[in-house]
Order: C-alpha cells, then structure tokens, then sequence
C-alpha cells in the first residue's frame, strides 16, 4: 500500500488513517478500502492497486473498484442507500452491514457513525468472517472520532492529493 500523506493533519485524522492502513496490510485478501461520508464523498482509501500482482488475469475484465477508490466509494454509496431504504420500507432498523459474495471477490459495507460507511473489496480468497470482524474494530474505534470537522479534514486533504497528483 502506498502510505498517504498526513503530513499537516490532525492526530485524529492521521490514526485514521492508520487504522486504514493496518486494515489494509493485516487481513488476507483486501483488495481495496474506502470510507465515504453520508453524502457519498470519499473520505479515505488505500490503493486499489496494491494486490494487482497476486490477481489473476482477466481477460476483457470491466473496469470497475480496481480502476479508482472513487469508484469503490461510489459503489458503497449506493449499496448503503439501497439498503437503508430497503430497511425502512421493511421498519427493520438501521442497516448494520451489507456483505456480497461474487464468484471473483466480495464486497463488504459497514455503517461508521452518522451515516458513514466503510467498504471494502475483498478477493475471491478473503476469509468473510475474517474481513468483518476487522471491519467491526475498525468501525469500533473510529466511529467516535468520525466527527463533521474530521469529515472536512480528511475531505480536505483528498482533494489537495488529487489536485497535488493531477500536475
């Protein structure tokens, strides 16, 4: 995984995102991480390419979460919205946890706090059970720091990034 740059962030935001990084780097089979806002915006990623040598090839394969951490963010925006409206039409609850298992990987959401949701794109290979207990640490010891002013930090800090490697 390529370590982002925290240089100038806050210490809550740089535990952020070392606790992404640990995620990351811990359990077997992540292929890529993100943490979107309730608005859909990205907040944190790791590097949706760091395990390309240990895929198999594909032959006319879509691009898809492995192409951007923006995609993957899109993705778990919109499977978090479908299922919070799927929970309220049932008056079921806030939705906890989504896991979909593929043929070639699996995609796991989980709820942060206000609406935040953590994604995480595992292999065909992942342990499920593995990756959502991990998940549930994680959720466990950010979501009290995942603040409105730490949501604009992190966001602030992505788009400096993005301008930072568009030149």
């Amino acid at each position: 995984m390529t370590a982002p740059t925290t240089f100038g962030l806050s210490s809550e935001a740089r535990n952020l995102h070392w606790l992404l990084t640990n995620l990351v780097e811990e359990v077997p089979g992540i292929e890529s991480v993100a943490v979107v806002s309730s608005d859909g915006l990205l907040l944190l990623s790791s590097d949706p390419g760091r395990n390309s040598e240990a895929r198999r090839p594909r032959s006319a394969a879509p691009a898809g979460p492995r192409g951007s951490a923006a995609d993957l963010a899109t993705i778990v925006s919109g499977i978090g919205s479908l299922t919070a409206g799927a929970a309220r039409l049932m008056e079921s609850g806030a939705v906890k946890h989504t896991m979909v298992a593929m043929d070639e990987g699996s995609l796991f959401v989980m709820s942060i706090s206000d609406g935040s949701l953590l994604g995480v794109h595992g292999s065909a290979e992942c342990d499920m059970s593995v990756v959502a207990y991990h998940m549930a640490l994680f959720v466990g010891r950010a979501g009290h720091v995942l603040t409105p002013e730490l949501r604009s930090e992190l966001r602030k800090s992505l788009e400096s990034d993005s301008a930072g490697s568009a030149r």
